[in-house]
């Protein structure tokens, strides 16, 4: 069997040139222009995503996408819910908390967002109306709602992350921009019923997507990354 690697198109510098940029560019979008993005567009990043890696090759995720008159019935039912106070939780337990460098980032890019609108800092009332933004999908015209096999367990979740990045970057690649939410996923009971899944799909996440309103002051702050000294550890002796 010819197991050869195909030649690729473009030099190895190229190709993590615009790797690079892609990350680099890459942000959560948090207001988006009402335009909807074309079916063949939202195919052509389905199509890249689709070739993520995965646990013996069992491409766990699932995903549904409401656009239109399907995103705004979605969209009023979950706004509500959160609205109410009211919740079935997270399939996935979310942190218990965030301790020591976890919670300076978790604090920063918090920040960050809030200096960026004009939030005084500790206004509870005004961190709520921002957060409840979420169950608007921050005005974009599709939602994306990621789910696996309960029997799958975490290995199936970490398998929708890395599709979720896929998808990012494929959309990122294609001029559209993201946002991926827990948020919604503190909802699952609702998603389900609402789009009538059975007991056994446990949702991961959601992923607003559009076109990105780059005039939008939200959308102009850039969160930090942590150096690799601080991430990784080498042994070669």
């Amino acid at each position: 069997m010819d197991t050869e690697t195909p030649k690729a198109r473009y030099k190895a510098e190229d190709r993590v040139g615009v790797l690079e940029e892609l990350l680099n560019e890459r942000y959560s979008v948090r207001a988006f222009l009402a335009r909807p993005v074309p079916r063949e567009t939202i195919d052509r990043v389905l199509t890249i995503a689709q070739r993520t890696a995965s646990w013996c090759n069992s491409q766990p995720w699932q995903v549904l996408i409401a656009s239109g008159e399907a995103r705004e019935r979605f969209r009023k039912l979950i706004y509500a819910e959160a609205a109410s106070g009211a919740g079935d939780g997270h399939d996935f337990p979310p942190p218990r908390e965030y301790l020591g460098v976890y919670q300076e980032r978790r604090r920063e890019s918090g920040f960050q967002l809030y200096n960026t609108l004009g939030i005084a800092r500790g206004d509870k009332a005004a961190y709520g109306k921002q957060a409840m933004e979420n169950y608007n999908f921050f005005g974009a015209p599709h939602v994306a709602i990621i789910h696996t096999d309960e029997p799958l367990g975490v290995y199936g979740a970490v398998d929708c992350g890395a599709y979720v990045g896929n998808f990012m970057l494929a959309a990122q690649a294609l001029g559209l921009g993201t946002i991926p939410q827990a948020a919604l996923a503190r909802h699952s009971g609702l998603i389900r019923r609402h789009f009538k899944l059975g007991d056994d799909r446990k949702v991961v996440c959601g992923i607003s997507f559009g076109f990105a309103d780059n005039a939008a002051r939200v959308n102009s702050y850039r969160t930090s990354r942590a150096a690799i000294a601080d991430t990784v550890t080498f042994f070669d002796d």
